[in-house]
């Protein structure tokens, strides 16, 4: 049943929901991968997606009629974009609508009688705005700032730029190349190579500008602050930072479309695995989809990505010999720092120490700028999901103090992840202090021995 059909039926018969079913019928039809070969600026190209007059809206699911409606509006229509799954009554959801179903959906809501609101009547007015806090692609690394966002070739020439600057304790890192062909590099701080080694991993998700922003930042912070606690993190500490491990989707929201979450492969008609759901650890058994068109589809089969793959065999190779005990991914938006599990309500063994921690850096952030952070196990903090990087880690590489962290806006932000530039500085700030009181706490509990 289509979207217009639901309408139709809901009409005539206020009381239920039809139990047809048939599955989305809508592909992503994309370029092939040779867009690669020219770079572009955002919207210099003749196939870019625009969301002219989409709204977004923020419902409420107070009924399981509601559940049940919201549930068959994502499996039906190519036309909606949800932020999440519709799971359970109480459950705030935020829905992308298309502009030429705008009509559809509203009739929709005051026929089942939904509480909502409007968050945005003209979605493309914020990318707009936020395309123009970009810096050009041509961008000298060493121009690199947290008051705009830059293209993946600036970031990494910052890299580079920043090794020059530091060569004795900085050095260049890579895990290999994308589906692509891209590069994956981070950046490895070492004053003492016997020292425990934090590990972040950013940008997994391509539309989350703010987490390689807030990467960055991180990097330069440990560099350059003179305080003597932050120094004490630099030097008694290893980092290694991944701004960007998924380089071609990074790169395809400058390009194409702002809103893109999964890497590149392509799958027939569709482009795309979401990484974060790919990792082989209880893979696709809830909170991911089989679908390819879906965003948080988990591939063919667990760890079919090359981008997982070279992240995996990155930790492999280095857990041990660089003594990383500390995973923490940095992804947006919702106010959240939360830690294993994602698949299942079953407490990890120190789950009093990561739930301390977890509330001890929240506590900090609401000092720092008054935002309110929460912190729990990711399963009971935002939604079920499995085949993440973090679990995999924890898991599996038996890394002790693992963190997933969604930085701004809250929940119901109407910008999503279209964060204006000038929350770069004090999200990334206030994202440092989070971190830098995880490790500190970790550190007096033993946890660095």
């Amino acid at each position: 049943m289509t979207f217009s059909a639901m309408l139709s039926t809901a009409m005539l018969a206020k009381g239920g929901l039809s139990a047809e079913n048939t599955g989305n019928t809508g592909g992503n039809a994309d370029e092939s991968s040779s867009q690669y070969a020219v770079k572009k600026p955002f919207g210099d190209s003749k196939d870019v997606a625009r969301y002219d007059h989409y709204r977004v809206y923020s419902v409420m699911l107070d009924t399981n009629q509601h559940v049940n409606l919201f549930q068959k509006l994502e499996e039906q229509s190519d036309s909606l974009t949800f932020m999440g799954h519709a799971r359970e009554v109480g459950q705030r959801l935020t829905v992308l609508v298309a502009a030429h179903k705008v009509a559809d959906f509203g009739i929709l809501l005051e026929i089942y009688g939904v509480q909502h609101r409007i968050l945005a009547l003209n979605f493309q007015e914020k990318i707009d705005r936020n395309m123009k806090e970009v810096i050009p692609a041509d961008a000298a690394g060493a121009s690199l700032d947290w008051k705009h966002f830059f293209h993946l070739e600036t970031i990494y020439d910052w890299l580079e730029h920043m090794v020059a600057q530091y060569p004795t304790c900085l050095s260049i890192v890579e895990m290999g190349n994308s589906t692509h062909g891209v590069p994956i590099k981070g950046l490895k701080l070492s004053r003492k190579s016997t020292n425990k080694t934090i590990f972040i991993e950013s940008g997994i998700h391509a539309r989350e500008w703010i987490a390689p922003a807030a990467a960055t930042y991180l990097i330069n912070e440990l560099l350059t602050a003179k305080h003597d606690a932050i120094q004490k993190l630099a030097n008694d500490f290893n980092w290694i930072v991944f701004p960007c491990v998924n380089p071609d989707g990074y790169k395809y929201t400058f390009e194409h479309d702002r809103m893109w979450r999964k890497n590149r492969q392509l799958f027939g008609t569709c482009h795309g695995v979401d990484l974060n759901r790919n990792y082989p650890d209880h893979w696709n058994t809830t909170g991911a989809s089989s679908d390819p068109s879906r965003y948080d589809y988990a591939g063919p089969s667990a760890a079919s990505e090359i981008e997982t793959m070279r992240l995996m065999d990155f930790l492999k190779a280095n857990v041990e010999n660089e003594q990383i005990r500390t995973y923490i991914a940095l992804h947006s938006y919702s106010q959240m720092i939360m830690f294993p599990y994602g698949y299942t309500k079953e407490h990890v063994p120190n789950y009093n120490d990561l739930q301390e921690l977890g509330s001890n850096a929240a506590n900090r952030i609401q000092e720092i700028s008054g935002r309110k952070y929460v912190s729990g196990s990711l399963i009971e903090t935002i939604y079920p999901s499995s085949g993440g990087s973090m679990d995999w880690a924890y898991s599996n590489m038996k890394v002790p103090i693992a963190y997933t962290f969604e930085l701004r806006g809250p929940s119901d932000s109407s910008d999503m992840f279209i964060l204006p530039a000038n929350e770069i500085e004090p999200t990334a700030h206030e994202t440092f202090e989070a971190i830098r009181t995880i490790v500190e706490g970790a550190n007096e509990k033993g946890y660095y021995k």
